[in-house]
């Protein structure tokens, strides 16, 4: 069943219109019918599995068949701080961990990142990273579409990773993985953490200290070096499974 975003607003007592380019894709992409199933979400706190009544030139109305009240987001916020990284991985990066319920990403500038996006470049991007995130928080049947902020500088985002309950910080030159299973055994569900990736070239040992002096868990994540796309990844997939309730 194919899902959909629509704002509060679009949400009746008993039906849903869906406006903009949605109607496109749902007509002349996909192809649906009147009856067709549907599921969608109101980008807060609530989905409703529905069916196409009615197709316009520029809505489609949708009938409220039910609610679904499990809700498939995690009660913990979970932000990835993500230093820019080559080529099209960034991409890769916000899919992957939005399937695994990330709910913000922020592109972030530090000393290593061989990427360097000027203020037109760096807007133009975040649009682009803005619609992956959409299409694959639709994919994974989200209830947010996860936001992907505008590129941060080191300190900035340190700074609003130390706001934040946990601040975890992998550093591939830090050891010991049991200091790491004790920091995410502590984790409670309900708790923002936030999660520190560094570039190609890591962290720059200045940057590993001014994470620890605004309160990082500066952690080990094992013996093998993971890439910078990787990594996220792995530190999501652990704090899935110990925060899904």
């Amino acid at each position: 069943m194919f899902q959909f975003f629509v704002e509060p607003g679009a949400v009746g007592e008993k039906e849903i219109t869906i406006t903009g380019s949605d109607v496109n894709h749902i007509k002349n992409v996909l192809r649906m019918k009147v009856g067709t199933p549907l599921r969608i979400s109101n980008r807060e706190d609530k989905d409703y599995i529905c069916h196409i009544s009615e197709l316009k030139d520029d809505e489609i109305i949708l009938a409220i068949d039910s609610e679904d009240t499990r809700g498939t987001e995690l009660t913990s916020e979970v932000v990835l701080f993500q230093a820019l990284p080559k080529g099209d991985k960034m991409e890769t990066v916000i899919q992957k961990n939005v399937e695994l319920g990330i709910k913000r990403i922020v592109p972030v500038k530090t000393k290593r990142c061989i990427v360097k996006l000027d203020d037109k470049k760096a807007v133009s991007k975040v649009a682009r990273w803005q619609k992956i995130a959409e299409a694959a928080a639709k994919q994974s049947k989200r209830m947010i579409i996860p936001e992907v902020a505008s590129v941060m500088d080191f300190g900035e985002a340190v700074k609003m990773a130390a706001a934040l309950d946990h601040f975890i910080f992998p550093y591939e030159n830090e050891e010991g993985i049991e200091k790491t299973r004790h920091i995410v055994d502590n984790i409670k569900p309900g708790e923002s953490v936030g999660i520190f990736i560094g570039p190609e070239g890591g962290f720059e040992e200045s940057e590993v200290e001014a994470a620890r002096a605004a309160g990082a868990h500066v952690i080990s994540m094992g013996k093998r070096i993971l890439r910078t796309e990787t990594a996220g990844m792995a530190l999501a997939a652990v704090l899935m499974f110990k925060l899904e309730e």
